[in-house]
């Protein structure tokens, strides 16, 4: 009875060590980088444009929103169940609009959805149902989890259409910088399956009709994306998992230009002054024109790559979109 009363108390410790450890794991917190944000970007430019002002999250008049949805839960991860969040703005008025889903940059490392509500907000008051969206950063995930994360999230968009007003038939998608390179892979890869994911709402397209890439890498096989004296310590070569000598296949698979077809989405480029953000995009150009698809390409005459986190150019960058989102959708 000895002997056995001693393996049932092993057993018991056993039991609640390994209890104790999954319960570590699920309150693991989910590592964050702060080191892109609005107030260190502002510094970095405003010596040089003295007259920018960062934007403001200021709801319009005939625009509501809803904040902090659930959009999938993410199961059995190193953080226990993981949400994932998305904020939507809409036109007050009632009826079906075209939508819009938003991608914040930082290097896939770095930043958050709530960069991106200024612009949305702006775009809602315009008659679009905009949504920003939270995805895998570095630290918790690599390639290709943001992939299948923005895919869930347009699928969920279809799933709750009738909810928010969205015209199902009508979905763009948008990306600053780390942002425009997702949106552009996000959208030239309508219909792969392998770029799905199994993140929710399976029964939905995740299909969209257009897209506008801000100062997004398009091709990193480029010279401009490549001949940039890569390390170790790279963002890009530790979110795709090595250099583009140990991983040339992932380095291709994430470029966005080898997914184009003759049955992609038009899209819109609107670029800062600096090249290598625009690695591959005047041959997507090419390749969409023999295609017969519309393409637009709008320069911001700024030294700033993230023009679109400050006034006066969050209003300039925002008309270049309505302007081309009424074109392509007919609006």
């Amino acid at each position: 009875m000895k002997f056995n009363f001693q393996i049932i108390q092993l057993t018991c410790f056993f039991i609640l060590l390994f209890l104790n450890g999954k319960a570590q794991t699920k309150n693991k917190k989910i590592p964050k980088d702060t080191s892109y944000s609005i107030m260190g970007q502002y510094q970095k430019y405003v010596k040089y444009y003295p007259e920018i002002k960062p934007g403001k999250d200021s709801l319009p008049a005939n625009v509501v929103a809803y904040r902090d949805i659930v959009y999938t839960t993410l199961k059995d991860t190193p953080y226990g169940a993981r949400d994932l969040h998305l904020d939507i703005f809409s036109p007050e008025k009632p009826g079906k609009y075209p939508a819009l889903i938003m991608v914040h940059g930082g290097a896939w490392l770095s930043g958050d959805k709530s960069m991106q509500i200024p612009m949305a907000q702006k775009l809602a008051s315009k008659g679009f149902v905009t949504v920003c969206v939270e995805y895998q950063l570095l630290l918790e995930a690599k390639y290709p989890a943001p992939v299948f994360n923005i895919k869930s999230a347009i699928r969920w968009m279809r799933a709750n259409a009738n909810t928010y007003n969205i015209d199902s038939n009508k979905i763009a998608i948008s990306g600053c910088s780390a942002g425009g390179q997702l949106a552009m892979l996000v959208g030239l890869t309508n219909g792969v399956e392998n770029k799905e994911g199994n993140q929710g709402n399976l029964g939905f397209s995740s299909t969209v009709q257009a897209i506008m890439d801000l100062d997004g890498v398009i091709n990193f096989m480029a010279p401009r994306s490549l001949n940039l004296n890569r390390t170790p310590n790279s963002f890009d070569v530790k979110w795709l998992g090595g250099t583009f000598e140990e991983k040339p296949e992932v380095w291709k698979d994430a470029s966005s230009i080898y997914w184009a077809n003759e049955n992609s989405a038009p899209i819109l480029f609107i670029n800062s002054n600096y090249p290598r953000f625009h690695a591959g995009q005047d041959e997507l150009i090419a390749m969409m024109s023999d295609w017969g698809i519309y393409t637009e390409v709008r320069r911001m005459e700024l030294n700033a790559h993230a023009f679109w986190l400050f006034e006066p150019w969050i209003g300039t960058t925002v008309n270049y979109m309505d302007t081309f989102l009424k074109k392509v959708f007919d609006q």
